[in-house]
């Protein structure tokens, strides 16, 4: 099922939010990623304005996670706790709109964190434990994203995300842009984590940043990659509905 992400919603309130549902909707899309940031968060009091707008169009939901200034692998006790307590209310309040899968970014690295790399991992994947027992609690499929190329950022690699999740009951969310700003292996990372994935970010760029653009505005291989994606909710996590369009095009394109 492909859908769109609210990066591609402009509106600094959710007053536009429904007509902008309007315009996904019409594009032919299935669902949309409710992106839970500044300044349209999931909480309990937007959460009727979603759901209201999603039920109106018939639209399905998937939902992103907070993820600025939250941090799973924080060594500061109480922001490790903080950021793990919002996240348990996502995933509780995207339960409620029957979301298809939430997804949450790793923690990140600090001065502290990249002298103590042993003991951070050990606190990182504790955390990443409880999130699987909310998962597995709500009946919602979560999902550990890779990052772009970004120094302070985790999970860059297939490898390093494979060592994050390993023997932990917690999906993967690929995103295609960002490997494309990493090692640019998209194969390996499907053949590592394929069976693990539960939600695609399709998204393109130069190679150099993260930059969210149209589908073939960039470098990104979609002849090879589209082919090997796993059949799961793909949302296009793109700039704007302009931008989302042109990805639709690009896609009847290449046949898909």
């Amino acid at each position: 099922m492909l859908g769109i992400s609210m990066t591609a919603y402009g509106g600094k309130s959710l007053k536009g939010f429904e007509r902008w549902v309007e315009r996904a909707k019409s594009l032919g899309l299935g669902f949309i990623e409710v992106v839970s940031e500044w300044p349209h968060y999931l909480t309990r009091e937007t959460l009727p304005v979603f759901r209201d707008a999603l039920h109106s169009y018939g639209l399905r939901v998937s939902v992103h996670a907070p993820f600025s200034d939250i941090n799973i692998g924080s060594f500061n006790d109480r922001i490790r706790e903080a950021s793990l307590g919002i996240i348990r209310e996502t995933i509780e309040l995207a339960a409620e709109l029957e979301a298809t899968s939430v997804t949450i970014h790793p923690g990140h690295c600090s001065p502290v964190s990249m002298k103590n790399r042993r003991k951070y991992l050990e606190m990182h994947r504790e955390s990443l434990r409880m999130i699987a027992r909310w998962s597995s609690e709500y009946g919602i499929k979560v999902g550990v994203e890779n990052m772009p190329y970004f120094p302070i950022l985790d999970a860059q690699t297939c490898e390093r995300l494979r060592e994050l999740v390993e023997g932990i009951e917690i999906g993967v969310t690929f995103d295609v842009g960002h490997m494309n700003t990493t090692t640019g292996k998209f194969e390996r990372f499907l053949d590592v984590l394929g069976e693990r994935m539960i939600h695609v970010h399709l998204h393109d760029n130069s190679g150099r940043k993260d930059e969210h653009l149209a589908l073939g505005d960039g470098t990104v291989p979609w002849a090879k990659v589209l082919p090997r994606l796993p059949k799961t909710t793909w949302a296009l996590e793109v700039g704007d509905i302009e931008s989302a369009r042109r990805s639709l095009e690009f896609l009847k394109k290449l046949h898909w």
